[in-house]
């Protein structure tokens, strides 16, 4: 009995295993892009005079041509998830008491056009 009992115990641990290593190491499906671009080599063609510039240059026009063909999907801009979201922002108004223009100035060196006292450093002794 206590045999059984041990074999049903690790067939179920062996199952669950099984089961987490199929779940998990299946492939996601793939998402359809909100970006594409198409690159084509005949757009500009390489040359290889031997110049550091030139190469430079002619990589730097691939992918400025490449830049210039992406087409961005909006589709997701039609979605009613993204129709219904609204706008929660708080805006923050200030009430007066911010601190001082320079709060790494010495204290009595403020320079503000409000009406402020300075405060005068106490020396403290012991």
């Amino acid at each position: 009995m206590k045999n059984i009992k041990n074999i049903l115990i690790y067939l179920g641990i062996g199952i669950v295993l099984v089961l987490m290593y199929v779940f998990y190491t299946k492939a996601n499906p793939p998402v359809a892009a909100l970006v594409s671009s198409s690159t084509s080599s005949s757009v500009v063609p390489s040359t290889t005079t031997g110049d550091d510039k030139t190469a430079i240059t002619q990589d730097f026009l691939t992918l400025l041509l490449g830049v210039k063909s992406i087409k961005l999907d909006d589709s997701i801009f039609k979605d009613p998830a993204f129709i219904n979201l609204h706008d929660s922002s708080i805006s923050l108004t200030p009430d007066g008491t911010e601190g001082r223009p320079n709060p790494f100035a010495p204290i009595g060196n403020d320079t503000s056009t409000s009406a402020t006292t300075p405060v005068t450093q106490n020396p403290v002794t012991h």
